[in-house]
């Protein structure tokens, strides 16, 4: 995506052609895709650390970035929360615990457009309580 793309209104609002959506839709395809692919490993004793690797090495092997890796210093190509940590968790050493709900959020460009999405997930087998949070979430 180039700066030229679409017009600007007065109001400084970008309105885009029918084409530039194409660029949207590979950049959202690519993030939900990588959630896909993370889900099956998210289980009782994986690190969060080692979920984003996972995570980095997907983004690495397509035409894409990540959007987050550099981003003010970050590392990452995904924010992991567990928990009680709302957003932006920041993958690290600390391993899943059966019942843990988890969160990931993945960011990357395609040709210039960015496709940011988040899943909320579950490690292992919810209680009753942290069930009725992830159904009524």
């Amino acid at each position: 995506m180039t700066d030229d793309k679409g017009r600007v209104t007065k109001d400084g609002i970008r309105i885009y052609q029918s084409s530039d959506f194409d660029g949207m839709f590979a950049a959202g395809k690519l993030a939900a895709e990588i959630l896909d692919e993370v889900a099956p490993l998210v289980v009782a004793g994986v690190s969060t650390a080692e979920l984003d690797r996972v995570i980095t090495a997907h983004v690495n092997t397509v035409v894409s970035k990540s959007a987050t890796i550099g981003y003010k210093g970050y590392k990452h190509a995904s924010c992991i929360s567990v928990n009680h940590v709302v957003c932006h968790g920041i993958p690290g050493d600390k391993r899943l615990k059966d019942g843990d709900i988890v969160n990931i959020d993945v960011t990357v460009i395609v040709d210039g457009w960015f496709g940011d999405t988040s899943r909320m997930y579950v490690a292992g087998k919810l209680g009753r309580k942290s069930e009725r949070l992830v159904q009524v979430t």
